[in-house]
């Protein structure tokens, strides 16, 4: 399309110092009679481009028309584009590429930028998350209601929601989103939503309280977990919670965590089989032991 194309144009122009109409006619792949009649519309738009004829000529825009190219340090520049980069894998890559090609991705100085840190953002999911992104997105853009079948641990439920905010955090994706069946705040997370549809229903935003914007308020720390874990499993522990985590004993890895989710513990400490002995909660201790006796029982049967 020919307003693509002048946007093409125009960004390229505001990357370079100065291009000629061959370069552009086989940058964009249409003949130079094309640009010159390209370059005649941005004129007539207010753009101030200056030509130039013969050896060393070229089209630029008046300089004091130009990007401020000290706006970004090298090291400034590189972060953003990492991130940008980070959020393509689970975006719309076109748009991102549109949006790298803007802060000057085919310039000289970003071409040679080191990419030190690679970000992904996606899951085994990702084409599935992709598109929940994506709606998302434009439903919150459009102040649409979404509806969504949703699974948890008590079930499964199927939910209609004014979305917020579409969060990353605690290594996973969620939506953020005042529910209607709740009529509450609540955070969805996205691996556990499908059947997402946004509706034709528009809705008036609301005020988000400030203390429901910190998204790590929900933990209470209403038990505290005291274990003892075999060496072994001691990489596991720094994974999960970092270094010095635990202390060490002649009996193993002494650990002790707050928490107020009581089945994910639960779930998380099974995965360590007889490598975790619990010493508290009383009621967590007796779980593990129905739960270890019930697996006992399937296997003499």
């Amino acid at each position: 399309m020919k307003l693509d194309r002048l946007m093409g144009i125009l960004t390229a122009l505001l990357q370079s110092e100065k291009l000629t109409a061959p370069d552009l006619a086989e940058r964009f792949e249409v003949s130079r009679r094309t640009i010159n009649r390209d370059i005649d519309t941005l004129c007539m738009a207010g753009i101030p481009i200056i030509t130039r004829q013969g050896a060393g000529g070229g089209i630029s825009i008046a300089e004091g028309f130009k990007l401020d190219k000290s706006l970004l340090t090298a090291s400034e520049l590189g972060d953003l584009l990492s991130a940008l980069r980070g959020f393509g894998s689970v975006s719309n890559q076109a748009n991102i590429q549109r949006t790298l090609d803007k802060l000057g991705a085919n310039s000289e100085a970003v071409i040679s930028l080191p990419e030190p840190v690679v970000i992904d953002l996606a899951s085994h999911y990702k084409s599935h998350l992709t598109e929940k992104v994506e709606t998302l997105k434009q439903a919150i853009l459009s102040k649409q209601l979404v509806e969504f079948d949703y699974f948890y641990s008590k079930g499964d439920d199927h939910r209609c929601i004014e979305p917020y905010l579409v969060v990353f955090k605690w290594t996973s994706w969620y939506i953020f989103g005042f529910c209607l069946d709740r009529q509450d705040w609540r955070m969805f997370k996205l691996n556990r939503l499908w059947n997402l549809l946004a509706l034709n229903t528009q809705f008036a935003p609301r005020e988000i309280p400030p203390e429901r914007k910190d998204f790590g308020s929900h933990w209470k720390d209403e038990y505290k977990l005291i274990a003892v874990f075999h060496k072994s499993v001691k990489y596991q522990l720094i994974d999960s919670f970092g270094l010095n985590c635990y202390h060490e004993t002649d009996k193993g890895l002494h650990f002790e965590f707050p928490y107020d989710n009581p089945d994910y513990i639960l779930s998380w400490l099974l995965s360590f089989g007889d490598k975790v002995k619990v010493i508290n909660p009383p009621e967590l201790v007796q779980q593990i032991q129905a739960i270890a006796k019930n697996i006992s029982n399937q296997y003499e049967t």
